[in-house]
């Protein structure tokens, strides 16, 4: 957030690049706080993420079957069990789309309904990404379309069974629990997400 047209209010007053990759952008900002202080502040910016929660079997089903993916990943140095997703293809790409798209080339499914549950910031003391999370139901199995340098095992697991991890701490992922949680407590929202770019901010 830049401040206003008159250089008021809280907002980045100015912008330094330090490193432009092909995932992230890191900069040093120079910031006017809601005080009217200024200071610095280093920042990666994200071109935005979707992550599904694929629910297999009937609408009725108290305790259906959730698609996970087992990843082994670098940061954490080993696996976890993660719900499918990634970042945007580009900016016009659409949240909904990308999630179509990494459920398809992640799990191998694709589905006839698509909900949108929520949106998380992941960590909003020094990045703007911000995850757009979904629910797919309605899945047909076909075939996954990895990355050459992704190495995922796609994991059934009763949602219940599921909650249990998250409550024991054996899935820990911030979305996957956000996703999780949502589907457990408050059910399968009913309105399906839009497929133009009305969703893509």
């Amino acid at each position: 957030m830049t401040v206003d047209a008159e250089g008021n209010g809280p907002g980045r007053l100015s912008e330094r690049l330090i490193h432009e990759g092909r995932i992230v952008r890191l900069s040093e900002d120079r910031v006017r706080m809601p005080d009217g202080s200024v200071t610095q502040r280093e920042l990666i910016r994200h071109i935005g993420a979707s992550a599904v929660v694929p629910v297999l079997g009937p609408d009725d089903d108290p305790d259906p079957e959730i698609l996970l993916i087992r990843q082994w990943r670098y940061t954490t140095a080993g696996e976890i069990l993660e719900i499918p997703a990634g970042m945007r293809d580009s900016t016009e790409e659409t949240f909904a789309a990308c999630a179509r798209r990494e459920l398809r080339e992640e799990t191998g499914y694709s589905a006839e309904r698509l909900v949108p549950l929520t949106a998380v910031w992941t960590t909003p003391g020094f990045t703007d990404e911000r995850v757009h999370i979904f629910v797919a139901r309605g899945l047909a199995r076909g075939e996954r379309d990895l990355d050459a340098d992704e190495f995922v095992e796609v994991v059934r697991l009763p949602l219940s069974e599921a909650i249990r991890r998250v409550r024991t701490g054996a899935i820990t992922d911030a979305k996957t629990v956000a996703g999780l949680l949502w589907v457990a407590n408050w059910g399968l929202p009913a309105t399906e997400a839009p497929t133009a770019s009305s969703d893509a901010s």
